[in-house]
Parts: C-alpha cells; structure tokens; sequence
C-alpha cells in the first residue's frame, strides 16, 4: 500500500504540478512552505554523506515569490553510482525507517525506468545525473521534509509535459526525457502536452511523484494551512514553480468526498470461469471495487452486469482489461462522487501474529461500532494457529474491544 494513499483524516499535501516538476522544485517547494531548514540539515546529517552542504534562497518569478533549494558540492564530489550503491548509502543511515523505506522506493522505479529505456538490466543501470550527491539530497532530502511535516496523504494533480531536447550524459534526447516517459507510463500518471521547448518534468521530480502520491486529480477537500512555491532552475519569464498546498482534513468530520468513475457493462456471452479473473486483473491494474450483478438481458436471457469502480486517472487503462479480457463490445462510463466515513487502522497482537483492523473513529475520540479485522492478517494467523478462521476473527474483535 502506498504510503501517501488517502485515508480519512490527517495531513494533506497536495502537488500542483502546473508549471512541471523536480527534485529541486521538490525540495525547494518543501521549505517555502515553512519547515525549517535547520532541522532538514540535522536529518540529513544521517545520510552520513560528506562533499555538500543545502541552502535555501528566496527568488522571484513573474511577480510571485518563492524558494530554491540549493545543494553546494565540494570539488569533485560528483561520481556515476550505480543502485546498489545508492541503496547502500541510505540502507547504512541513521535516517528513520520510513525515510529508509520511501527513499529506496523512489530509487528503484528510477533505475527500473532507466533500466527500461537502455534495455538492461536494473543492476546494471549507471546513474549519472541522478548519482551525483545532489540528486540524492534532492530525493532523500525532499522524503526527509514529508517525513518532518508529517503528511499523511499526497495527491497531484496531471503532469505538464513540453517539448525539444535535452542534454545528458547519454547525449541529446527528446523532451519529454525517456526515463520520465516510462515512469509516467508505469504508473498510468494524467498529463497534459505544453508547447513549452524546454524540460517541464524531470525524470528525478517524476520519480518522486509518482512513486509517493497516493492519487493524481483535483484539489481534495481539506482546510488549507499553508502554499508553498519551489522554483525550477530555469527562468522563462513567467512564475516557473512547482506549487504546493498544505493543510489537513478534520478528523472529527463525519465523511469526505472523492471523484471517481463507474465503468458499467452486461455480459451475457462470457465462460463463467473467466469471471474470478477478470476480478483479480481489474484489481491489480488499480480498480478500487469490482462486482457483479446477476440480471435478465433482452429474451430473458440471464446475464452479468460488471461494476468497477475506478479513480479518475485509471479509467483508459481499466477499460483496456475489460476489452481485452471479455466478450463487451461497449461499456457505460460515468462520473460519480464517493462519500467515505474517516476511517483508521490499529494493529492487535496474537501469539501467532498481528492482525489489523480498520476502524472508524467515533466522536469524542471513542470507538465506534464499525470495525473488521483485514481478512489476510486473519488467514495467516488461522494458518499458523490451526484455529478456524471464525474463530480468528472473534479472536481479533475481542482484542480490539478491550483496547477501549
């Protein structure tokens, strides 16, 4: 599950990506929204990495102020690393687990994107830009600052994407750069074409969006606290920053509203068999709920209607399994707002194991009546105990009710 995925309450950020993004947009972005840059520069002193040092400068673009975040490298601190190199700088630490964790993600989809595009293999991957001691504090630096800030969900907004060349050590390639291509791709991420000729979306900033965020579309409901704009390197002479919106989402509130789209067909000519399948593809290609309806077509003949419900951004790549998978020829797509109650997740400690339970907290921080144990948390403790599953489940309730 992704970290920054929506969950109810608690911190949001969100990413306006209206004029592109990177890693030093990113980071500079971050700090203009407030977080002090003291405590960012004792946190990467657990980098254990020598050869830099972070500054933060206010500039001014078309009208609007904001901060750069700028990474000063001692002499010939810049060397080609490969993953595995990388990996072991932040492995070796002393920075938090979840920074740990976050960090080696965003790593990784950088090296299976550039691993992709050179057509070798992910060990065999040679950062260059991305290698280089400031690269790493843009993206270990920018894990840092969410971490610091507290954030709790991320959504962006669609990705701009401009036109021309660009220089790198591979030589001059085409914009938008091949590695921020295939990330985008991978994750299914909106953009927008820009007829903009210089590079919008880098593949570090790109990396780090669509590995963190937990969804891409509008601007969610929440109380606003804070805006912070991170500059971009280059000046185009208009206000070239990446925005970002910082508040919270009463965790007190009943409910909270999201976009989504129902994708709606009736079968009537598909082997039943393939039906478990297609559940199991819809749901790991990112479809948020998937069900099946028995109804009575034309002639009287019985049918399936199939439901899926799908964030705004998957519904191209949703409808592309549904076509491939079944005998539809056309479907029903809709928008639709969900209306979710807060909801929350502690863990209960078995002998066997932990169990999970998503909770929806009542008022007055009490507990309300709506809980249930995560089935694959109770499948392997009824596994590792022989117990029945019903019996886990009972198991789990009765711990969860004695914590309150």
């Amino acid at each position: 599950m992704n970290e920054y995925a929506a969950s109810g309450g608690g911190k949001i950020l969100y990413f306006d990506c209206y004029s592109g993004i990177s890693g030093d947009m990113v980071l500079g972005a971050l700090l203009d929204l407030g977080l002090d840059l003291e405590s960012l520069q004792k946190m990467l002193t657990g980098l254990n990495l020598s050869g830099f040092s972070l500054e933060v400068e206010r500039v001014t673009r078309g009208g609007i102020a904001g901060s750069r975040a700028v990474v000063n490298l001692e002499e010939n601190s810049k060397v080609e690393r490969h993953l595995s190199d990388i990996l072991k700088i932040i492995k070796s630490s002393d920075l938090p687990d979840q920074v740990k964790d976050n960090s080696e993600s965003v790593f990784r989809s950088l090296a299976e994107a550039e691993a992709a595009v050179h057509g070798i293999s992910v060990e065999r991957v040679h950062f260059h830009e991305v290698g280089a001691i400031d690269a790493i504090v843009d993206i270990v630096g920018s894990v840092c600052a969410l971490y610091l800030l507290g954030v709790d969900t991320i959504v962006s907004s669609s990705l701009p994407l401009g036109r021309g060349e660009v220089m790198t050590a591979h030589g001059r390639l085409p914009l938008p750069a091949p590695a921020t291509l295939e990330l985008i791709a991978k994750q299914q991420a909106p953009v927008s074409g820009r007829d903009v000729a210089f590079e919008l979306v880098t593949p570090t900033g790109a990396a780090l969006i669509v590995t963190l965020a937990g969804s891409f579309g509008r601007l969610p409901d929440f109380n606003i606290d804070a805006v912070g704009y991170g500059a971009g390197s280059h000046d185009p002479g208009y206000p070239n920053f990446l925005r970002l919106i910082y508040g919270f989402r009463d965790a007190d509130a009943v409910a909270y509203e999201e976009e989504a789209c129902l994708i709606e067909t009736n079968i009537d000519d598909l082997n039943p068999e393939i039906f478990g399948y297609l559940m199991e593809k819809l749901f790991a290609a990112g479809a948020q709920d998937v069900y099946f309806t028995p109804i009575q077509m034309k002639k009287n003949r019985p049918s399936v209607q199939l439901t899926v419900l799908s964030p705004p951004f998957l519904v191209s790549k949703l409808q592309a399994v549904i076509f491939n998978e079944t005998t539809t020829l056309g479907l029903r797509v809709s928008s639709v707002r969900k209306v979710m109650q807060q909801r929350d997740i502690i863990t209960v400690e078995t002998k066997w194991g932990p169990i999970r339970i998503k909770y929806t907290p009542g008022m007055d921080n009490r507990m309300s009546l709506n809980f249930a144990p995560e089935y694959e948390d109770c499948i392997a403790v009824a596994s590792k105990s022989g117990l029945p599953l019903k019996e886990v489940y009972r198991l789990a309730e009765h711990l969860f009710r004695n914590l309150y």
